[in-house]
């Protein structure tokens, strides 16, 4: 059974679009009151790292939404249009590839519609023939989007000198020209090109975008979910211009939700239009950005909940390619945890390794399979897998930087080297700001456990408890210098003490926070604005 089990592990399927959606309905697992959440009529954002589960959550919801009788469209952004590579060619002026884009999100989503409304059945009341000139009528106003704005002027410079100078200005598609002149036998001549760029003024015209998009609603036999994944795949310069579309054309019509998935670090959903106003749309006004799967899935106070739901995580994946008498002995997720790893702690430790990101999850139990071969997975076999996960994606990931990997290199020699820790404390909002910083926690290289700690010898600050990845320090498990914590602070009596659980609040922890400072002082950092 062990082995059967095992097997089933090295079938998981790493990426939620490689599942088909009836497999991605029956392998959902909520995380606390996450689906209720989002089941809301709001517009909302979902923010989440890479492999924190945003495309499995999204995709749940469509189906949900269709079945409870509503019209849900799912859209994969990196998969919009015909050639994704024009939306980031910097040899195309913005006005054409925003408009190039605005389009093809529009024609997906009619196509999508139209694909609906020809296979689904909304019974004898639903008046198809209203539907589908809804429709054409919408098909009809996509022509009307495009995107105006300042163009870039040339400019070039002629200055000629001896006993007499000519001088001339030419400014293309201004109709602006000036000339001086005189002769001179003896002269020399000195050209200059240079282009011009105005202030960056754009303006969207939809036209009868918003009616067309009212109408088609209308018709439609319940509410719109429109889901749009992959956000942060979109150029970030063409970001709020998809923005203004949703805030301009669809997200004003009655019975009409939309959400995104999008990474926080790399969105930007507004722009300043150049006159006093924005392009897109305003976080917290026009759209809310309430739902952030790290938040939800950071389980370090919590260890019971961390092990019941990666049970039951890997319960409904693996119990997909048992055979049915095999899952006849598996009845449960405890059961499950029972037969696959050789001891609770070999689970607990598998849990511990994970930092509450599924995609971790699934990745880290291929390779403790593979490691266990016919026998359950136990401590030594989950170190050994997360130790390869991180070096083979996440290590990796960072590479591409060397400030990047610098700053991880300079961290593990402060905090496991030096302290023997394996937590620290960033101040609350430094991590946003610093870009190196940042990247690692995008990586899935540094986590945060908890948020708004306070401490008594710094009044007035909270503090963000960031820990290292579990296969980042794994090697120094055995080594003399091993962790001897989850991080450092100053004990009362003893002068060090290491703690496991954070407290909420702190009589002292000068220890536990990390000095960014010097390691900037060393390095010219890049801050975001």
């Amino acid at each position: 059974m062990t082995s059967a089990i095992n097997a089933g592990m090295l079938q998981l399927v790493r990426r939620a679009e490689g599942n088909d959606v009836a497999e991605l309905v029956d392998t959902f697992v909520n995380a606390g009151t996450l689906i209720e959440l989002l089941q809301s009529a709001d517009h909302q954002i979902v923010y989440g790292r890479r492999g924190t589960g945003k495309t499995h959550l999204l995709q749940y919801l469509t189906e949900k939404s269709t079945a409870a009788g509503d019209v849900a469209v799912y859209v994969d952004l990196r998969t919009v249009g015909s050639n994704g590579g024009i939306y980031a060619d910097p040899t195309i002026p913005l006005t054409e590839r925003g408009t190039r884009l605005l389009v093809d999100v529009l024609s997906h989503l009619y196509n999508a519609l139209a694909g609906l409304l020809i296979t689904a059945s909304y019974g004898d009341g639903f008046d198809y023939t209203d539907a589908l000139n809804k429709l054409d009528a919408f098909e009809a106003s996509i022509t009307d989007v495009r995107i105006t704005g300042d163009e870039e002027r040339s400019l070039r410079l002629e200055e000629v000198r001896g006993d007499a100078a000519q001088a001339s200005l030419d400014v293309g598609g201004k109709g602006v020209a000036a000339h001086i002149g005189a002769s001179a036998s003896d002269q020399t001549t000195a050209q200059v090109n240079a282009t011009v760029r105005g202030p960056r003024r754009y303006n969207v015209h939809f036209g009868a975008v918003s009616s067309a998009v009212k109408g088609m609603v209308e018709a439609l036999p319940g509410r719109l979910w429109l889901i749009l994944d992959e956000w942060s795949d979109v150029p970030l310069d063409l970001q709020p211009l998809l923005a203004d579309l949703l805030r301009r054309c669809v997200m004003p019509v009655r019975n009409v939700s939309v959400k995104i998935g999008a990474i926080e670090q790399r969105s930007n959903f507004a722009t300043s239009d150049g006159v006093g106003g924005y392009i897109g749309f305003e976080l917290g006004a026009d759209i809310f950005a309430d739902i952030e799967l790290d938040e939800f899935m950071v389980f370090g106070n919590d260890e019971d909940r961390a092990k019941a739901f990666f049970a039951e995580l890997l319960y409904k994946h693996v119990g997909r390619f048992l055979a049915a008498s095999e899952l006849s002995a598996v009845p449960n997720a405890d059961e499950f945890v029972r037969k696959a790893f050789t001891q609770r702690n070999a689970f607990a430790e598998f849990v511990r390794a994970v930092e509450g990101v599924p995609r971790d999850a699934i990745n880290i139990a291929i390779l403790a399979a593979k490691v266990a071969s016919e026998d359950p997975i136990s401590v030594p076999h989950v170190r050994q897998a997360a130790r390869q996960w991180y070096l083979r994606d996440k290590e990796k990931s960072v590479q591409a930087n060397p400030q990047t990997i610098e700053l991880l290199h300079w961290i593990i020699d402060e905090v496991i080297g030096t302290r023997r820790a394996r937590a620290f404390l960033l101040e609350q909002g430094h991590s946003a700001k610093h870009e190196l910083v940042a990247s690692l926690y995008d990586s899935r290289v540094l986590h945060v456990i908890k948020r708004g700690v306070s401490a008594n010898d710094r009044p007035g600050v909270r503090f963000d408890v960031f820990t290292l990845d579990f296969g980042c320090y794994v090697q120094l498990i055995s080594t003399t210098a091993a962790p001897q914590g989850l991080f450092e602070i100053e004990g009362e009596e003893s002068g060090v003490e290491y703690v496991e659980v954070p407290r909420d609040d702190y009589r002292s922890i000068r220890r536990a926070v990390l000095d960014l400072e010097a390691f900037d002082r060393r390095h010219e950092v890049p801050r975001r604005r």
